[in-house]
Parts: structure tokens; C-alpha cells; sequence
């Protein structure tokens, strides 16, 4: 039985892959997962070239029903004992929403929401028998913000899965296991042009725009300390406590700056 282990989701790319390569650097043996093949198989070669521990990975796609339970009964087969389960996949859809087909949101809440669910569902148990765990669920600072007039249910998804580790704090700290909720702001990754918002992200002042690195390094340390919310970086930080303490109705006289295109009347 191996011990020690992480299972990154999203892992070939972005965020989860810093979050691979910090975990790395920590000695976690890591199962990374994705659905693109041979993105997934690079990432392990090159990860394993640079670091000394043991990397393994499983071609998963989270739109599928079926996927949370084909991760879990790999780690069983292989014996991984998953130690922490980083919740990162994720991504945002271009079209607005009354031009988008009810499977493409159905398959957008799978992915972002209920796939979460169901993998902490089934590794929870192991952490259990095992003592403890934890858990990192990759959120965002658009579940502080107001409701944007654009990727209209990433917000409300990504409060939801806030409130959902929250809640796993409440019920399981005392059992060893932590749920960390992380809110990046605005991370340079190729999430933006893939969800059809790089000439919004574009636009966003340089001083706003952190690196996939530093926000992976604060997640993961973060995470180790069992800390419920993390808010990656200082600038973010202070952006998300006047969310929280100014009227959402003052939003807009700062929004076009700070966050343009994003809370444009239509």
C-alpha cells in the first residue's frame, strides 16, 4: 500500500499541473488525471524526469457519469491510498446563456460540480478508514462576486462548491480530514481563450493577472495546513473583502477596469 499520495484532476495543464509539480517537490507521489491523452502522457513524462517520485495517471473525461467511479477503482486496483484529492478540472462556457443547449449546461455542472461531489464521496471513505485526508476544491473569486453577465452559472457553481466544503469542514474536521476552498482571482493559464474570454482577460490590468504558479504554491501550502479558505496572493485578498463589505450596487463604477466585459449590461 502506498502512502502519501495525490490525485489531481485537470492535471495536464494550468493550475493542476503547478499544483502537480509543488506536490511533487513535497515528495507526494501523484495520479493525475485528464481526458486529453497525449497531454496527459507528456505531463507524466516530463514531471517524472524532474522529480523523484512515483507519477501515474488515468485518462478520465468528467462529463461522463461514469468517471468518478473509474478513478476511484484504479487507485483501488493499483493500491493507491489517496491522501489528498485535488478537485481542480474545470472550465467555462463562451455562449450566452439562452444560446446554450440544456446538455452543454448539464454537462458544465457535471464537470464543475456534481463530478466534485461524487470523487470526494468515494475517496472520503478511504480517508476515513485511513484516519484522515485532505481535500482541495479549486473555486474561484467569482463566488464572492456579484452575478456576471457573462459564463452566467460559473459564479453561482463555484459558490456552491464553497458552501459544499464548508460543509465537509463541519462534518469531518474532527475525523482528521480538511476541505479547502481555493478562490484564484485572475491566473494566466489557457482556461480564458479556451472558454472564449481572452480578449475580456486581455484587458485586465497587469498588476491583476498572477501566475498558475504562485496560485498553485499558496493552494497546496494552504491545503497542508488544513486551512478552509484560501485566496491566493494579496491583491486578490483585499478584492475579495471589499466584495464582501461593499454594496454589490457599487460594483459596476469599478467593474469596467478591473473586470471588463464582465458586468456590461447586455
Amino acid at each position: 500500500m502506498k502512502n502519501k499520495v495525490a490525485l489531481i484532476t485537470g492535471a495536464s495543464s494550468g493550475i493542476g499541473l503547478e499544483i502537480a509539480k509543488c506536490l511533487a517537490k513535497r515528495g507526494f507521489d501523484l495520479v493525475l488525471t485528464a481526458r486529453n491523452s497525449d497531454k496527459l502522457s507528456k505531463t507524466v513524462k516530463n514531471l517524472s524526469a524532474k522529480f523523484p517520485v512515483s507519477i501515474d495517471s488515468v485518462v478520465s473525461d468528467l462529463h461522463d457519469s461514469k468517471a468518478p467511479n473509474e478513478i476511484h477503482q484504479f487507485c483501488i486496483s493499483k493500491q493507491y491510498k489517496i491522501s489528498m484529492l485535488v478537485n481542480n478540472a474545470g472550465y467555462a462556457i463562451a455562449s450566452p446563456f439562452d444560446e446554450t443547449a440544456m446538455e452543454a449546461e448539464e454537462d458544465f455542472i457535471r464537470v464543475l460540480g456534481i463530478s466534485v461531489i461524487a470523487l470526494t464521496k468515494l475517496f472520503i471513505k478511504d480517508m476515513l478508514v485511513s484516519g484522515g485526508g485532505k481535500i482541495m476544491i479549486v473555486s474561484s473569486v467569482a463566488a464572492f462576486a456579484p452575478p456576471s453577465s457573462i459564463q452566467i452559472l460559473y459564479g453561482p457553481i463555484k459558490t456552491f462548491m464553497n458552501r459544499f466544503s464548508e460543509a465537509l469542514n463541519i462534518n469531518y474536521n474532527h475525523k482528521g480530514i480538511t476541505s479547502t476552498a481555493v478562490c484564484p482571482g485572475y491566473t494566466v493559464t489557457n482556461f480564458h481563450t479556451a472558454s472564449g474570454v481572452q480578449k475580456e482577460m486581455d484587458s485586465v490590468p497587469r498588476f491583476m493577472k498572477k501566475s498558475a504558479q504562485r496560485v498553485a504554491e499558496e493552494a497546496v501550502e494552504a491545503t497542508l495546513n488544513g486551512k478552509k479558505v484560501c485566496v491566493p496572493t494579496k491583491t486578490f485578498k483585499l478584492i475579495v473583502f471589499l466584495l464582501k463589505i461593499l454594496p454589490h450596487s457599487l460594483f459596476p463604477l469599478f467593474s469596467k477596469k478591473l473586470a471588463p466585459g464582465r458586468y456590461d449590461k447586455k
